[in-house]
């Protein structure tokens, strides 16, 4: 079994769930008491939350890339970044490493194109919903995506609330509504493009397909760990 390297903390309270997901789909994979190899490098997200609010991503990739190489001394075989706005720091740091990072992004796309959806609607963080990093990657695998009018609302709930450990109904209403008016508009499914937001909305709460990039990505690395 390959090790994990998780890089965790933004928020901690995802990297529960990472935690839980990753060994619940090893232990459906293998049976018996199974259980990862996982390494978590777990980071203060005050720090990061304040860099990105200042657009100081190179203190961002700094952060990130001090943790992945902390993992790989510890003998981790790939890393995994526990938050997908961060994933707009890898260019920066890859090359700097000997191991491979999963991208969530990619592991996302390859479920939407096993379930072939062509319309995306994708709620995340402002960083996410706005800039390139993410969002570019949808499109140049020929997806069309939707992004939400109210992304001051969804970046709020996230980081004044859910990263909080504050989980309001009004605030999974309001999700809820804003996904709905993206289905209106044409969305076959939705992304959850941040690693919280599966902990207020969920399946059942949609009669859209629910892509929840938090169990995508535990899930495919799980997978990952178990590959020759």
């Amino acid at each position: 079994m390959k090790k994990i390297g998780l890089i965790g903390g933004m928020s901690w309270e995802s990297t529960v769930t990472y935690y839980q997901v990753i060994n619940e789909t090893i232990k459906k994979t293998l049976g018996d008491l199974h259980s990862a190899e996982i390494i978590i490098y777990s980071i203060d997200f005050d720090t990061v939350a304040k860099a990105q609010e200042l657009d100081d991503w190179n203190t961002c990739a700094d952060i990130i890339l001090k943790a992945a190489l902390n993992l790989e001394k510890a003998g981790a075989h790939f890393i995994l970044i526990g938050a997908n706005t961060m994933h707009k720091v890898i260019p920066q740091i890859k090359d700097k490493l000997s191991v491979p990072i999963l991208h969530i992004a990619e592991a996302t796309i390859d479920r939407l194109k096993k379930d072939h959806i062509q319309t995306v609607a994708l709620l995340g963080t402002k960083y996410t919903m706005c800039q390139d990093f993410y969002k570019q990657k949808l499109i140049d695998a020929q997806l069309t995506v939707l992004i939400p009018e109210e992304i001051d609302t969804v970046n709020s709930i996230i980081y004044d609330e859910l990263c909080k450990g504050i989980f309001l109904q009004s605030s999974k209403e309001k999700l809820i509504a804003i996904i709905r008016r993206l289905k209106d508009k044409g969305a076959q499914g939705v992304i959850l493009g941040c690693t919280e937001l599966g902990l207020l909305v969920k399946q059942e709460n949609l009669n859209i397909p629910v892509y929840d990039t938090t169990l995508i990505h535990g899930e495919e690395a799980a997978l990952q760990s178990l590959e020759a």
